[in-house]
């Protein structure tokens, strides 16, 4: 009791409840993966590309190459862009990835007796279905870069010339191939080693084109 008037007690659920913490948000500190990715395919493809047009032949460094590098780094980098909820990235180095595995798979399985050498007919639908995809990833670089449009660009038409070889049975066009294939290394190569020196003088030293969104 205060001056006369009796105190009144405050029951527990009327106190006042304490501030909720304020949101914080996570800076993501991880490394750029994308320049990975590019120079994995990049480098498989200068090289796969330098043997159909003719230069040397089908052998372990470029089936080593496909499995490793191709194959196996490209994944990783795949899988760190979906870490970086980047779902054009990620589709693209997962599935590029797995596409030099499988090709290594279509060369390699044949010769241990594991199933029958593919068809031309069947290579062909292999390499379209492939450049079908890409030509849809290719629209999709409309909101990225120019350095991304001319690699996908570049790709697909890499795809065509391929698929057309293997179903019309005419070898001239993987041999052009090859070569369109080897422009189109040099062009993935340059798009990673661009994000790399930009990122590292902190300016723009090879320019990638960005779109204005």
């Amino acid at each position: 009791m205060s001056n006369g008037k009796p105190a009144i007690a405050v029951p527990p659920s009327a106190a006042v409840a304490p501030a909720l913490p304020a949101k914080m948000a996570i800076a993501d500190t991880t490394a750029n993966p994308a320049p990975l990715g590019l120079l994995c395919f990049a480098l498989t493809t200068i090289l796969l590309s330098a043997h159909n047009a003719g230069f040397f032949g089908l052998d372990a460094m470029i089936l080593a190459m496909a499995v490793f590098y191709g194959g196996i780094s490209q994944i990783f980098a795949g899988v760190f862009e979906w870490k970086k909820a980047n779902t054009f990235a990620t589709t693209a180095f997962i599935s590029y990835g797995f596409f030099w595995l499988t090709l290594a798979g279509i060369i390699v399985f044949p010769k241990l007796g594991l199933a029958e050498k593919p068809s031309e007919v069947a290579m062909g639908s292999y390499l379209a279905i492939w450049g079908l995809m890409s030509f849809v990833m290719f629209i999709g670089t409309f909101r990225l870069n120019r350095a991304l449009q001319v690699t996908f660009f570049l790709l697909v038409v890499a795809f065509a010339l391929l698929s057309i070889g293997d179903f019309t049975g005419n070898k001239m066009f993987s041999r052009i191939a090859g070569f369109e294939g080897i422009l189109l290394g040099f062009s993935a190569m340059y798009t990673g080693l661009a994000q790399i020196l930009n990122e590292l003088y902190g300016r723009v030293v090879w320019p990638l084109g960005p779109v204005v969104k």
